[in-house]
């Protein structure tokens, strides 16, 4: 819970306050004093009578009643201040500064957990323990810097890391970032990610809340609260970005599904994400140039011009772009002829639009209000422009400031020379304005976030026949269903499936196939991998191949029985499902048969999922153009796997227990999509 006296407390008492500002509680007094907090302060010291000019008292027990209480004591003696304070003296906030809890072991797990339910049963706020505490407008209560100047239409930002967050700001403050409240919320113990997130959510005022939301952390413990409470956040305006640090796969996992080894915890914040809109950020940098987009109108479209005097930065970025999906359009006609004229000679407006070393700032306002108003096939505009230290650039900054408020469409400037023209950056960004330093990265970046989209509609999933599916996973123990149970599960939610028995005597396989008819194919049924043993036989086309195959394939390690299966042609298509931790299911999709094993092009989402995020999956393959249909070969109708796909997720929906499932393959063209071969393993 995040309290009011958390966020604006009449009083505050820091805890261990020192007259030493290298240690963190007499940085964090200093702090709270220098930029002038309006309310109470308190300190308790047992060694100082006056501590940075405040009287000291050696025990919580001698202070009067206070809101907030910042801690910065040994980890053992914390529960105890607490106590006194909560009983004695009515706090409702705390922030625990001090290290020594559960990122130590037990003994310091322990601790934190008597702290935390201290608080609980006051009704009061806990940030921490190990934290460097929190900013917002009423007071900076941390102890490391650098505290930028508050805006409350700034960054809100949340962060499980204090350094991590200590370093943004480094790299944040010269770029021109403004900053509202900033939590530092260390080993989370009371207050986590998802408390911050469900705050900025339910208290979102368009008018005075920051519509920027930045976060950094290093697990998501309850991953449907957070996408709740971030997608929330998003269809309301806001713009989120974040790191989830943490990312890699244990190689060495062992699976036992082509799902299994495709879908993992990443790939699953990976699908959360999208969902909820937020950019996905893997740096510092990268969180940073994101945030700074963010200030800037909305781009509305991919169409770049590239504004620079300098050759080099505008081809770089014009690769970064177009490499990540952008478009930096040729410009031609009558009015990019006219616009040249009133450049120097030797320049060039095709796009890049160069305009030389000797450029003027007067001919930069022309050119960006030709891009304006003139060139309808750009959307927005990027500036770089340095300067080599021989002559100063305050006049082209100040027509970058007023273009910039004068135009509807975006202008991004990217200001290279921070000692150069350190004096003209740092006046631009008094104007109100940010600014990159690199061309490469805010490309990259840039393609990311015009890439992202609003969050997908909610889902509306078809009706299955959900008393046969609970039937078959109640009577089934763990491990993998039959292959009659999973198509029985295919038929309960209108999958597609192809015709097919399983027969354990050669009589019975004779009279299956006057039943299924030729081709055929013969696959061995016990073995999990068929194919890397020869369990697996296609076109089988007469009698006394069936006789032969049988008898082969039942002499295989492990063979129970024998398929027996229609064979279809048509372009294959792979669909999986498996359950992540606390996330739910996520299901997959991508080209079938071999390719999803070799090229593991694959898209994921997060189940439920709606038609338009099915749609998006598709479209974010690889191999997208060969479903479509490529070199004269038919391709599958998109509805019909979009279809298949939300049927996949009422599946899983209706039987949590399956823990992984591969169909593969699945073979469609534009009259049907037709599951061939899959494999359910359920976990009770």
């Amino acid at each position: 819970m995040i309290t009011k006296e958390l966020l604006a407390p009449r009083s505050i008492v820091v805890v261990g306050a020192s007259n030493d500002t290298s240690k963190p509680g007499g940085k964090v007094l200093q702090n709270i004093l220098t930029h002038q907090f309006q309310g109470d302060v308190y300190v308790v010291n047992p060694k100082d009578s006056l501590v940075q000019g405040i009287p000291s008292v050696s025990h919580c027990n001698e202070l009067p009643t206070v809101d907030l209480a910042i801690i910065a004591i040994t980890s053992k003696f914390v529960d105890e201040a607490m106590l006194v304070l909560t009983k004695e003296k009515n706090c409702k906030a705390f922030i625990i500064l001090s290290a020594g809890f559960s990122e130590i072991g037990e003994e310091g797990r322990q601790i934190e957990e008597r702290c935390v339910a201290i608080a609980n049963e006051a009704g009061a706020s806990l940030i921490g323990p190990n934290c460097i505490g929190i900013i917002t407008g009423s007071y900076k209560g941390v102890f490391a810097g650098p505290i930028p100047e508050y805006d409350p239409l700034g960054c809100d930002c949340v962060t499980a890391s204090g350094a991590t967050m200590v370093y943004l700001l480094e790299i944040a403050i010269p770029r021109g970032l403004k900053f509202s409240n900033i939590f530092s919320i260390g080993n989370s113990a009371q207050i986590s990610v998802e408390d911050v997130l469900e705050y900025w959510d339910t208290t979102y005022d368009p008018a005075t809340s920051s519509k920027i939301k930045l976060v950094y952390m290093e697990q998501i413990t309850d991953p449907k609260r957070f996408l709740k409470h971030a997608r929330s956040l998003t269809l309301k305006g806001c713009r989120l970005a974040a790191i989830k640090a943490g990312s890699t796969e244990a190689g060495s996992r062992a699976v036992s599904s082509h799902t299994g080894a495709l879908a993992g915890s990443n790939s699953a914040v990976n699908a959360l994400f999208r969902k909820a809109g937020i950019i996905r950020c893997y740096s510092r940098v990268e969180l940073v140039y994101v945030a700074a987009i963010f200030t800037i109108t909305k781009l509305v479209g991919n169409r770049i011009a590239i504004i620079t005097h300098a050759g080099g930065p505008g081809v770089m970025l014009t690769d970064v772009l177009t490499r990540n999906g952008m478009e930096v359009p040729t410009i031609t006609g009558p009015k990019a002829d006219e616009l040249l004229t009133q450049l120097h000679p030797g320049s060039s407006v095709a796009n890049p639009i160069d305009f030389l070393a000797t450029g003027t700032a007067k001919q930069l306002g022309i050119i960006l209000d030709y891009v304006a108003h003139e060139f309808e096939e750009i959307d927005g505009a990027v500036v770089v422009f340095g300067t080599t230290g021989m002559w100063r650039v305050d006049d082209v900054y100040e027509v970058l400031h007023e273009k910039i408020n004068q135009h509807k469409k975006p202008i991004f400037p990217i200001l290279p020379s921070v000692i150069q023209a350190a004096e003209e950056v740092s006046r631009f960004h008094d104007k109100g304005h940010i600014n990159f330093t690199d061309e490469v990265s805010f490309g990259y970046v840039l393609s990311r976030v015009t890439k992202t989209p609003m969050p997908y509609p909610e889902a509306v999933l078809p009706e299955v026949n959900f008393p046969l599916i609970r039937s078959i996973i109640n009577e089934a123990p763990s491990g993998y269903l039959g292959a009659d149970q999973v198509f029985t599960l295919f038929d309960a939610v209108g999958i597609s499936r192809v015709q097919q028995t399983i027969v354990t005597s050669l009589e019975e396989a004779m009279v299956a196939v006057k039943k299924i008819g030729f081709p055929l194919v013969m696959k061995v049924v016990g073995p999990v991998h068929k194919s890397d043993i020869g369990g697996v036989v296609l076109n089988v086309t007469n009698l006394e191949k069936v006789q032969e195959e049988y008898q082969r394939l039942m002499l295989l390690e492990d063979a129970e029985s024998v398929l027996l299966q229609q064979q279809l042609s048509g372009t294959e298509v792979y669909m999986g499902a498996k359950a992540e931790e606390d996330y739910g299911h996520q299901v997959l999709v991508g080209l079938g048969g071999i390719f999803v094993e070799v090229f593991k092009d694959v898209s994921s989402g997060l189940v439920p999922i709606s038609s338009e995020e099915a749609s998006a999956m598709l479209h974010r393959l690889k191999s997208y153009p060969i479903l479509q249909g490529a070199r004269g070969k038919e391709g599958v109708k998109e509805e019909l796997i979009i279809d298949t796909l939300l049927r996949l997720c009422a599946l899983v929906m209706a039987a949590p227990e399956i823990s992984e499932m591969d169909i593969n393959p699945l073979l469609g063209n534009q009259m049907q999509l037709i599951a061939v071969d899959a494999r359910i393993c359920i976990e009770k």
